[in-house]
């Protein structure tokens, strides 16, 4: 079992009790930029042991009755129709599908605002769509200058030519479906109209990484370095913390570069900056609840690792170039990563060479590792699932948990009515396939009770895993990682 290393209620509790501080702190009224993902922050819950994908949406469902939540989306990124990669959907239905889920927890959505507008023709036909929904949407246009011409970002011509978006709760989080959406420069536009409006507003940032009192090298915050390596975020030490207080605090280079910019513009609307530093500007209490220590670092090793093999792969898939790589081996060399760490990697290479299959290998919560490997009917991920959940349920390997007489016309299926090339069965098809024996075969339905508990495994494969049977693993908790290597030759995968 998975060692917790993070007190996910404590996090709950003081994060919660340190926004209302904030909110307190500027007379009543904050806008709080949300960084990363609000309910499904899976890199969270994989460095940080205990924190659960959805523990910053159900901090903030302590705060409900205050809370009011804008999206900010770039008109640019609709018009180009970006897509959000871990869901694969455009970032227009993005923010009707986060406004869903908002909604569905009671959390009030209050507007949407399309920033960097220019009158793209696909921004204009999801303005006129969130009309027809009933949704309130505004507009905010790019700034000549912006971030560093601060006489003309504070004027009429700058944040004043924005639409101000109209808000009735003390708290308004300000979130987006992805980077890049002009999150802080919504807030800064109603710091700027609500000042000419005579209300008094404050400003914070919630940014779960880098955790700024955990130390510069700590590999939960050399994690958030893999997590962004495309982005070539860089952790720092803060140093107008540092001059500040005489105390040690690592932010990224990001926030710290644009810092003494962000100072001016709030001089310059409300006549001082609050802040000393830019780790000032957060509201993170996560380092405060790290309760082992060991166990996120060991955590963080693993997925800096897991990110590493992504890496590579990403390359042979021509997502990314050996910039990314080459920053992740040196990630993994100041945080003492190597392969070894995962007991599945070592099992799925042997595997394959004793089979000469593609194999794959799983780390079991007990720590015991299975494997699996290509045949003619199971693909190697689907035959790892078979063994994994028989090892779970104590069912002897040698047993068939489907027969070959419901396998064998699936497999017919697949190539005859279906013209696909590949025969055997992916993961998800096997699992309908064990559905069904369970209904006759009761070791079949034993293996099928097992699978809450592969959740937070380590899977490995010798060989690239086809998009289908990654989404499957996904789906079933399991953190998958796979060689820089396809099964065939082909140059186009799916």
């Amino acid at each position: 079992m998975e060692t917790i290393g993070f007190d996910a209620q404590k996090y709950l509790t003081t994060q919660s009790e340190q926004i209302r501080q904030r909110i307190a702190q500027f007379g009543g009224k904050l806008y709080l930029e949300f960084g990363g993902k609000l309910f499904d922050d899976y890199h969270a819950s994989r460095v940080l042991p205990g924190f659960e994908p959805d523990s910053k949406m159900r901090m903030l469902l302590k705060l409900r009755e205050d809370v009011e939540i804008v999206i900010a989306v770039c008109a640019g990124d609709i018009e180009k129709n970006k897509l959000r990669g871990d869901l694969g959907i455009p970032y227009d239905e993005d923010v009707l599908r986060l406004i869903d889920i908002f909604r569905s927890l009671g959390l009030y959505v209050g507007s949407v605002v399309l920033t960097r507008y220019t009158g793209q023709a696909a921004a204009d036909a999801f303005l006129k769509r969130l009309g027809a929904l009933g949704i309130r949407a505004y507009r905010h246009y790019p700034i000549a200058g912006y971030p560093s011409d601060v006489a003309h970002i504070v004027s009429d011509e700058g944040l004043g030519r924005n639409d101000y978006i109209e808000t009735s709760h003390s708290l308004v989080v300000v979130t987006a479906p992805g980077p890049g959406s002009g999150k802080m420069a919504t807030c800064l536009s109603q710091l700027y109209h609500d000042h000419n409006r005579g209300v008094t507003a404050g400003y914070a940032k919630f940014e779960t990484f880098p955790i700024w009192n955990l130390p510069l090298k700590h590999p939960v915050n050399l994690a958030y370095e893999a997590a962004t390596a495309d982005l070539n975020d860089v952790n720092m030490i803060d140093p107008f913390h540092l001059e500040a207080y005489g105390k040690t605090a690592v932010n990224y280079n990001r926030d710290v570069e644009i810092f003494p910019v962000l100072a001016a513009i709030f001089e310059k609307i409300q006549g001082k900056c609050p802040y000393q530093s830019p780790t000032d500007m957060g509201v993170n209490m996560a380092g405060n609840c790290i309760v082992d220590d060991a166990a996120c670092c060991e955590a963080s090793r693993m997925e800096i690792l897991r990110r590493y093999y992504t890496a590579c792969v990403d390359r042979l898939a021509g997502k990314c170039d050996d910039t990314v790589v080459h920053k992740l081996e040196l990630l993994e060399q100041q945080a003492g990563v190597t392969p070894d760490i995962c007991p599945a990697v070592s099992a799925s290479l042997l595997k394959a060479e004793r089979t000469g299959a593609p194999a794959g290998a799983l780390v079991l919560p007990d720590g015991s590792v299975v494997t699996g490997k290509t045949s003619s009917t199971l693909g190697a991920a689907s035959a790892l699932l078979l063994n994994a959940l028989k090892a779970l349920g104590g069912i002897d390997d040698q047993l068939d948990l489907i027969a070959s007489s419901v396998l064998e016309p699936v497999c017919h299926l697949k190539t005859e009515y279906l013209h696909q090339g590949n025969p055997r069965l992916h993961a998800d098809e096997v699992l309908m396939a064990l559905t069904i024996s369970a209904l006759t075969n009761p070791l079949a339905d034993l293996a099928q009770r097992q699978l809450p508990k592969l959740k937070g495994c380590d899977a490995h494969f010798s060989v690239v895993l086809s998009e289908v049977d990654q989404k499957l693993f996904k789906r079933l908790g399991v953190r998958v990682s796979c060689e820089p290597r396809y099964e065939t030759k082909k140059l186009y995968h799916k």
